[in-house]
């Protein structure tokens, strides 16, 4: 791949100057770049090589970018070498490097971009996680999303990738729904009308005011088939009983229903995670002990008292002894308690065993977080470091929210839940291409909007309906030109192209770097935007037809040109179709 082949290039003209003695051995060559330059008139590659060494080399960057020019440019592969500015090279490569690209990616197929960067490293991935409470909504959407496509980049680029989904199904939130199934499951029976504390005088005691439970208990109708489900099985075995009776089998029916329901709305959008971990089960099994063991026995939990909290007059307010995390030794503000002075685990100490554990399974963990988590991010990156010993990498992804737009007015209601939009609901109208390429078409970290008007109008600005509409253009032309003119794509006349079409080609070719770039930064947005931009270069060419006969794709009295032209759009289709795949969206054939 060409990148890759100019990226030798230099690394070979660099090993020949200390060959030579002409640059000293053992330089750190790890921020030489090549990329393309932002102004495409000063050639198709530059690299830094020069301004990067020059120091340690003891030269000034043009002396050495002028040794470092000298040996480029007497490659075959070098149309032309040149220095510019302070130092820089530019790099203009030949007719037949891109045309052997082009070949390339014939060859490679849906493996074109595809590499080892990763060598094989475990990446956990962690990403949506939201609280098994009710149908996934559009507040999960962008997170699962870029999760998903972050992890079938790293997998792309060589890396070995657990996708994994955490249940928090040990905390007071799983009561609720548990009470609120409970219910459900009361009116299934034939119980009519409100629900009162004499009734059922477990929900007085959930409620510092009674008004309160319409706030507190979860009253969608996703709860209504698992009640059924309990009251099939069980008949009215737990009915007018008190909480203790059926709050676990409750609290585990409810969950395992809303799991289930989380799993087929994940689907519509084509996610399935490889591990679902339980908090509980977690719990269960001891793991927040042993973590917190391993901690002390390194001094980094100790039992000691918070202080009390700032700019707050808190009447019955009392110091407590607590177990703390010394997360102060790792750049947190404060250090943390794990435990809850009831002795019941904090989310925090939950979090600090959960991630041991999945340190023990991979070799660098990735979690994709809400914004609103980012108070969370110093203190459980500080864990991390202490349970790996700094060992295992560890970064965390956050996701701005989006907002809901329906011809520029807010979208609040829901068909499934009466108070928000589900994914299903967005499936449904938009379709999954949709929604997944919309998610990735800005950075995690910065802010959206989703027009559902606007992500299913057929014009260049809706991003998904351009790229999709490029590859069905492509794959239009190929049928057109196969049943009207009888001609096939050909690599046998390539070299009949011209400058135009060998720009194509340049912008392809991009495609590998593209994606190590956006894998390595943890940014699949970055693939959404080559596409745009790949697609407009495309569009770009086919609208030149129009003005100029000699330039379009099928020329009717020139079969040559017509077969090389057809192989440069049927590949350039082929990287728009990978980029899509990584996208987890479909290269349409007809639109």
């Amino acid at each position: 791949m060409l990148f890759h082949i100019f990226q030798q290039h230099i690394d070979k003209a660099l090993d020949d100057l200390v060959a030579d003695g002409d640059l000293p051995a053992g330089l750190d060559r790890k921020n030489v770049t090549l990329e393309p330059p932002r102004d495409p008139s000063h050639g198709d590659l530059s690299t830094n090589a020069a301004m990067v060494l020059s120091k340690a080399a003891g030269e000034k960057p043009r002396d050495l970018a002028e040794k470092i020019v000298g040996r480029l440019g007497a490659l075959d592969d070098v149309k032309t070498a040149e220095m510019a500015g302070p130092g820089f090279i530019n790099l203009r490569v030949s007719d037949a490097v891109l045309i052997a690209e082009l070949k390339e990616i014939e060859a490679l197929g849906a493996d074109y971009g595809r590499s080892n960067k990763g060598q094989g490293v475990t990446v956990n991935v962690e990403y949506v996680s939201a609280n098994p409470t009710g149908p996934m909504h559009m507040g999960h959407c962008r997170g699962a999303v870029v999760g998903d496509a972050l992890a079938d980049l790293l997998e792309f680029i060589g890396h070995k990738v657990i996708r994994e989904y955490y249940v928090n199904d040990a905390g007071a939130q799983v009561d609720l729904l548990a009470q609120s199934t409970y219910l459900r499951y009361m009116e299934v029976l034939g119980h009519k009308g409100d629900f009162t504390t004499e009734q059922f005088p477990w929900l007085e005691s959930q409620f510092k005011k009674w008004e309160d439970r319409e706030n507190r208990l979860y009253p969608g109708d996703y709860l209504v088939p698992i009640a059924n489900e309990i009251a099939d099985e069980f008949g009215n075995t737990f009915a007018d009983k008190p909480i203790e009776a059926w709050l676990q089998i409750f609290r585990k029916r409810s969950v395992a229903g809303m799991m289930d329901m989380i799993r087929a709305d994940l689907a519509l959008l084509g996610i399935e995670h490889d591990v679902f971990s339980s908090e509980a089960e977690l719990h269960e099994a001891g793991k927040a002990d042993v973590a917190e063991a391993e901690l002390r026995a390194r001094d980094l939990v100790y039992d000691g008292v918070l202080e009390k909290p700032k700019g707050k007059t808190i009447d019955d307010w009392e110091p407590v002894e607590l177990p703390l995390f010394r997360s102060t030794q790792f750049g947190d503000d404060q250090d943390r308690p794990i435990k809850k002075s009831n002795g019941r685990w904090t989310y925090f100490g939950g979090d600090l065993a959960y991630h041991f554990q999945k340190a023990q399974q991979a070799d660098e963990l990735i979690d994709i977080w809400g914004a609103d988590h980012s108070g969370t991010v110093k203190r459980i990156k500080a864990a991390v470091a202490a349970l790996t010993e700094g060992k295992t990498k560890f970064d965390v992804k956050l996701i701005q929210m989006v907002r809901l737009l329906r011809d520029g007015e807010p979208e609040k209601m829901s068909k499934r839940s009466g108070n928000f939009v589900t994914i299903a609901d967005m499936v449904e109208e938009v379709g999954k291409d949709a929604v997944r390429f919309t998610m990735l078409t800005r950075k995690a970290d910065a802010q959206m909007d989703f027009d559902f008007a606007k992500v299913t109008e057929a014009s260049r600005d809706n991003p998904v309906f351009y790229v999709q509409y490029a590859h069905a253009r492509i794959q239009s032309t190929l049928r057109k030109a196969a049943e009207e003119e009888n001609v096939l794509p050909s690599a046998d006349h390539l070299d009949k192209l011209g400058a135009e079409e060998l720009d194509l080609v340049k912008q392809a070719a991009q495609f590998p770097r593209i994606v190590e770039s956006a894998a390595m930064s943890r940014e699949p947005h970055r693939i959404a935007f080559y596409l745009n931009d790949l697609a407009a270069a495309f569009h770009a060419f086919w609208n030149m037809g129009n003005d100029r006969p000699e330039m379009r794709i099928i020329m009717v009295n020139d079969p040559a040109m017509t077969s090389a032209r057809l192989f440069l759009a049927k590949y350039l289709g082929q990287v728009i179709k990978n980029g899509l795949a990584l996208m987890g969206v479909s290269a349409a054939d007809k639109m």
